[in-house]
């Protein structure tokens, strides 16, 4: 069955979905199916099969069993779509779409607060393909879209917020004015998992990096792609046919076993995460902490209005008294963050953000040096120990 906005709430929901032996009397989970060559008894049955691409039929590996498309339905119910693509990463789900819609000649439009490997794969293949980007601020409204578009503009894509500086973006506003010059609206939503829902304003495509919530235990590779209609699906599927994208039936039935706890994860991380934003914005050292879900913080009425809750990520700006290399020793000396890409894992992470990061169309500028937190399952007394600690190195630097 195909996904649908889930009836019940998510611990439910994801509790339930998926499990196509519950009423067999079989184990509880789905089996782990593996392979790649389908075997059939006949020429006739083989040539039948081969015209039903796009249907949950067993052809061939690529195509897809059981397990993919449990996890297919568990995403599409999560983010309130009817039809999800399985493939191999989160940067597979951002450029599988952008192959699918556009092509030589058309125009693109990305926010400059973008992933960043999403901004490289629109400046190098798009652009050797012939496909035009042009970068927008992400707080833009909607009379400001829609001077932006072209007659060949094809794909607006969204991001909100922004996955280093947390830029939030009126999405509803977007929509409109893209629909109304005939583009489609992609969204990373990875940030927004389930407290966003992307159809219900306006987006035509939700893509996420199933790595990081959904999977959950930063040992899987992974990435979704959810679509509303069918018409959208036949593009998206046959997109990612053609492209070879295809997911591990191994990483399929990890990141299906990571979601039946994703619902308490999100909450506790949310409630941590805001804990630690809120004592980090009262410390000396901070000029603002870069959390949307934070009275008073940048992006906080869009959130307030369109957001169900907030994830376990975001920003700090320091006072401009400090230097990028003096936040380099504060993220060093930190015990318990790790220093790493991704986040939506069980464990808390720091990365500088200055100096690491791509603008070209102003934004993303700030008197102080910006670092990016992920909170992650640890006690909060013991991350604000931490942090606490590691500030005192910083103020204590003299590089």
């Amino acid at each position: 069955m195909a996904g649908v906005p889930p009836k019940h709430g998510l611990r439910t929901t994801l509790s339930h979905i998926g499990r196509i032996t519950k009423n067999e009397h079989g184990f509880i989970n789905p089996p782990l199916l593996r392979g790649s060559t389908v075997l059939v008894p006949t020429v006739a049955e083989r040539k039948a099969l081969g015209a039903r691409r796009g249907e949950r039929v067993l052809t061939y590996g690529t195509g897809g069993s059981a397990t993919h498309w449990a996890l297919e339905d568990a995403m599409a119910a999560i983010e309130g779509g009817t039809r999800c693509y399985i493939v191999s990463t989160g940067l597979a789900a951002v450029t599988t779409p952008l192959l699918a819609w556009l092509k030589a000649g058309d125009h693109l439009l990305m926010p400059d607060s973008v992933y960043g490997p999403a901004r490289t794969f629109a400046a190098t293949i798009l652009k050797q393909f012939g496909v035009e980007t042009d970068y927008y601020k992400p707080q833009i409204d909607e009379a400001g879209m829609a001077a932006l578009m072209r007659p060949n503009t094809r794909v607006v894509y969204t991001e909100s917020p922004g996955s280093h500086t947390f830029e939030m973006q009126d999405i509803p506003a977007i929509a409109r004015a893209a629909h109304a010059g005939g583009a489609k609206v992609f969204m990373d939503n990875t940030w927004g998992i389930h407290h966003f829902q992307p159809f219900t304003h306006g987006v035509d495509v939700s893509i996420q990096a199933a790595t990081k919530y959904p999977a959950g235990h930063s040992d899987v590779l992974i990435g979704a792609i959810i679509v509303n209609n069918e018409a959208d699906w036949q593009v998206l599927h046959a997109a990612g046919r053609n492209l070879g994208q295809y997911a591990s039936p191994d990483d399929c039935w990890l990141t299906l076993r990571g979601i039946r706890t994703m619902a308490v994860r999100l909450q506790a991380q949310m409630e941590s995460g805001l804990q630690v934003a809120h004592w980090l914005r009262h410390q000396p050292e901070v000029a603002q902490v870069l959390h949307p879900a934070l009275p008073g913080a940048p992006g906080h009425d869009l959130w307030r209005r369109d957001f169900t809750g907030a994830c376990s990520l975001f920003g700090v700006e320091f006072k401009p008294t400090f230097t990028p290399e003096a936040t380099h020793r504060f993220v060093e000396s930190l015990q318990l963050f790790g220093i790493g890409a991704s986040w939506g894992g069980y464990e808390s992470l720091a990365i500088p953000t200055t100096g690491f990061i791509t603008r070209t169309a102003g934004t993303g500028k700030f008197a102080g040096p910006v670092v990016r937190m992920h909170i992650g399952l640890e006690d909060v007394d013991d991350l604000i120990t931490d942090i606490r600690q590691a500030l005192a190195q910083m103020r204590a630097f003299k590089g």
